[in-house]
């Protein structure tokens, strides 16, 4: 198992960001084409990103700092759903939010792929909070 952590700055106050963290609005506008969430600790966390069903539950939610959710693969054997955990850290700045991800307990031969994934989907995330429109997202992980 092993770990991968990225950031991105946003120029985009917290409870921006935050809401695309847990709005199913939100979350479709820079990563997936459908999401169901309920952010609350043990809610659904439900986006389907890139054809893959993510799945799992929010750990914790704290507006407008901090997002925890466990993640996987719906149908998978190596990171079925919630067997990962993702956490999304905002930090106020000058100019808006410092975003600190940490993907953790993801199988090695997984990482290649979210590392391409979250590299992906951050600055989409951006594109979002400062009022831009990501477009439609046909990436796919070069992994797949």
């Amino acid at each position: 198992m092993t770990e991968h952590a990225t950031s991105i700055d946003i120029d985009a106050p917290p409870d921006v960001v935050f809401d695309l963290l847990t709005t199913p609005e939100g979350m479709t506008a820079w990563m997936g084409q459908y999401a169901e969430l309920d952010p609350r600790a043990d809610g659904r966390f439900a986006v389907d990103v890139a054809g893959y069903a993510i799945r799992g539950r929010f750990l914790v939610v704290e507006r407008p700092t901090r997002v925890v959710v466990t993640w996987g693969v719906s149908g998978s054997d190596d990171l079925p759903p919630g067997s990962s955990t993702v956490s999304f850290t905002l930090t106020p700045t000058e100019r808006g939010t410092h975003v600190e991800v940490v993907h953790s307990d993801l199988p090695d031969a997984r990482l290649p792929g979210h590392l391409d994934g979250w590299g992906h989907l951050l600055p989409r995330l951006r594109t979002v909070a400062t009022g831009g429109d990501a477009g439609t997202d046909t990436w796919r992980p070069r992994d797949r």
